[in-house]
Parts: C-alpha cells; structure tokens; sequence
C-alpha cells in the first residue's frame, strides 16, 4: 500500500500516519520524491484499510499494490524515472550509448579506447576493473589500479564511467572512481551487496540474472530501492537457453515492453554478452532502438584477437562508428535522440 501526501503536508500529519503503520506491525518507508512525499508500506498490509487512511489530514490518496516490488512498480511512479549521469541524461526521450573495453587491461589500451568511442559519439565508457571470470584462472581484472586508469579515461575524455562492482569491501573505492555502478548477472541475486548499493547515492545498472525471470530481476532492484537508492536502471543481457552452439545466450526483446509496463525504471541491452558475436551486435543495437530501449551496452577494443576477456564478442573502433551512424539515422524517426556529435561515416546504412 502507497500512502501519498498533498503538497504542503505537515511533519504531525506525517508522523500520525507512520504511527498507524507501525501500530498494524507494518514498516513504513518514507520516499520523499521530488514533487510527492510517499509511505511504501512493508509487511501484511491486510490488517490496514486504505479508505482509513484517506480520511487522514494531509493525504491525498491511497493505492494498493499489487507487485511484490512496490518501490519499482509502474503503480508507484506512473512518469518514467530520469536518471542523470554527469552530462548524460538516462530517460525516456534519449537514446543513451555506453561503450568500451570488457576489461581495463593497461592505461594506453584504456584511453586509447575512450578517445576511439568518444570520437564514435558514446555518452559513457564501459571498463572492468573487477572481473568475475568463470575459471580461477583467468584475467580478473586489474581492481583498484583499473579504477583509477578508468578516472584517468574519464578526465581525458569527459566520459562519465561505468563499472562492475563483486565485493561489499570495494564499493568505497567504486564510488569514488566512478559515475555508475554495474551489477553483472551473477550477482543479481548477491542480496548483501544489493543491500549496500543501496545505501549509496551512485547510479546504479542492475543486469538481469542469467536464468532469472523477470519478477526476480525486479524484486533484485526492489533491494536497491528499498535501501534509498532511487537511482537504478535495469540491463537485459542475454539469458541462457538450449542452443549455445550458435549465441551465448538469447537477448530478450521482449523484456523490454515487458519492463515498461510493469515499471518506471529505465531499460538497457547489452548486445555483447547478450550475443557473444560481433555479427549479431548491430541487429539486436538496432532493434533494442526500435523496441524503446533507453541506452546499450557494447563492448569496443581495437585488439580483439588479443584481448585479456571476451574478444570474441568486441566490436572494433570502425564497426562501433558504423552502428553509431545507423542509430543517428534510426532515431529520430522513434522519436529518440542519441546526444553528441553524429560520426561521419559513409555507406553505413
């Protein structure tokens, strides 16, 4: 249950209603939103009558929810959330590019790659720091040194950054390096992290679990929420399916009317990981446009064959300048605008 306040509502007024919540056993969770002050009510709100709470002095109206995620459902916020990144501006009129390395490999390779996508037209650069790599054995990223050669990237070239987090102990260092935090998919369900990212004030990219359904993708955002962190976008990249002989995983279009529907919250597909190949990146760019995506994910490195994770599914700097061209082609015909400079790039569409 939602209780809504009229403007100008007083602090007795506030405090009698979250007096009435607790007194049911409920807990009351204050939102105050940028024009509303909100009670999301917590627990078995059956014992609590919304016509009750109408008749209160100071509220303006009452509604149930349904969902077993009332922070992030549709019903608690009609208007779609805005989300701003430094100058990038995550929302639904935008159409917003993030780009880059799947891995922070040196601070030559790092900056090199941001000039080349920044010069493409991406609004944000991708790079991992901390990777979660199925082997042991594997490259795991250069952790705190990558954090501070992405910061160095982002002074270069103006590009907010966006980064995974694994650990509780490193989001500190994470927040401060940073613009956007990504939660990767085998962390969707990691609920202590969800928690602490939670309390910080640092965007935040959820990806969806890789054999998650999307109730269980929103219940995960429900968790960032609820710790007071409005600042949440959702990631479709790929989920697992039978036929691995020919992509990584399916990337579900579908999701993406699916989400709106059911939130507010804003919606990004990663076609890299959502694929696992390069040449499926620019169809599924394009039609992640057309289905109302707000922003993709894709991973760019101008030494593919030699990259330290996931080279198969980079994109070099050309092939990122061609999808660049298309989607400023594309986009003002979906009513979107992709922000920055159009590449110049000839026989692209």
């Amino acid at each position: 249950m939602l209780i809504i306040f009229k403007k100008g509502y007083t602090e007795e007024q506030l405090n009698h209603a979250i007096d009435r919540v607790r007194a049911a056993k409920c807990e009351p969770h204050v939102i105050h939103g940028v024009y509303k002050v909100t009670i999301n009510v917590i627990g078995d709100d059956t014992q609590l009558d919304p016509e009750d709470f109408k008749k209160l002095e100071g509220v303006e109206d009452v509604i149930s929810v349904s969902k077993p995620f009332p922070l992030v459902a549709r019903e608690f916020k009609k208007e779609d959330t805005i989300i701003q990144v430094r100058n990038v501006t995550f929302g639904p009129d935008n159409f917003i590019v993030m780009a880059g390395p799947c891995a922070v490999e040196s601070e030559e390779q790092t900056i090199r790659i941001a000039k080349a996508v920044q010069k493409a037209g991406a609004n944000v650069l991708r790079g991992g720091a901390f990777k979660p790599r199925s082997s042991p054995y594997a490259f795991q990223g250069l952790g705190n040194e990558g954090l501070k050669i992405l910061a160095t990237a982002r002074k270069e070239t103006g590009l907010p950054i966006i980064t995974e987090a694994l650990d509780i102990r490193d989001l500190d260092a994470i927040c401060e390096f940073t613009d956007i935090i990504q939660i990767g998919t085998r962390n969707m369900s990691n609920f202590p992290l969800l928690k602490e990212v939670g309390r910080t004030r640092t965007p935040v990219m959820l990806k969806r679990g890789m054999s998650a359904t999307i109730d269980e993708w929103l219940m995960a955002a429900e968790y960032i929420l609820r710790g007071g962190n409005t600042n949440v976008m959702l990631c479709e990249r790929g989920i697992r399916s039978f036929d691995s002989k020919y992509t990584r995983n399916i990337v579900d279009l579908s999701a993406i009317p699916v989400i709106k529907n059911l939130s507010h919250l804003p919606i990004v597909i990663d076609p890299s990981h959502g694929t696992g190949r390069k040449d499926a990146i620019e169809p599924m760019t394009l039609a992640s446009l057309a289905a109302g995506a707000h922003s993709v994910m894709i991973d760019v490195h101008d030494d593919a064959e030699n990259a330290l994770c996931d080279g198969a599914q980079a994109l070099k700097p050309h092939d990122f300048e061609k999808i660049m061209a298309c989607l400023h082609s594309l986009a003002p015909a979906l009513g979107k605008t992709i922000p920055g400079a159009k590449p110049s790039v000839r026989n692209t569409v």
